[in-house]
């Protein structure tokens, strides 16, 4: 009866979890560079989006479903911030568009509580979006010097025996 949610569900969790993997590999190579701030914004969104899969995942299972533990895509190794953030920009509302078409379709097919557990995710991925976006305008209004600030940040943190993160 609901092989159509279950479909769309596993496709979510797909995307999650490539999610997971693309920010984490952002975290590292900017917590590596000492850019905290922007390197703490990726971990804490990929965070958030393992919550997603495990909401998602106990949807699937409620709805006596397999949980596919499927990565919807391959790491791109991209090095400059910059483009870290359009790409998570990208994901993050190419997420919300999808998830706004699966919540219709649930709906269509008398599936409530799916229909509104995506419709859950449409609000975070739409902060995570605007999120990057401010970032994004950031890096254009200041620069190597909004890079420059958050690396010395860091350093005076270190020096001060203050955690990093």
């Amino acid at each position: 009866m609901y092989e159509k949610s279950i479909e769309l569900l596993n496709k979510a969790v797909a995307d999650e979890l490539y999610a997971v993997h693309q920010y984490m590999y952002f975290h590292f190579l900017l917590d590596d560079q000492g850019y905290d701030l922007l390197a703490g914004l990726f971990k804490k969104t990929a965070i958030e989006e393992m919550v997603h899969v495990e909401k998602l995942a106990e949807r699937i299972l409620f709805l006596k479903g397999e949980v596919e533990m499927k990565v919807g895509g391959k790491v791109e190794q991209i090095k400059d911030p910059e483009k870290m953030l359009a790409k998570a920009a990208n994901m993050e509302q190419e997420s919300a568009r999808e998830y706004n078409l699966w919540a219709n379709e649930a709906s269509a097919n008398a599936d409530s509580m799916t229909k509104q557990l995506f419709e859950s995710l449409v609000a975070d991925e739409e902060r995570h979006y605007d999120q990057y976006d401010v970032e994004t305008d950031n890096l254009k209004k200041f620069g190597d010097r909004y890079l420059a600030l958050q690396s010395i940040e860091r350093s005076k943190n270190i020096s001060q025996g203050k955690p990093t993160e």
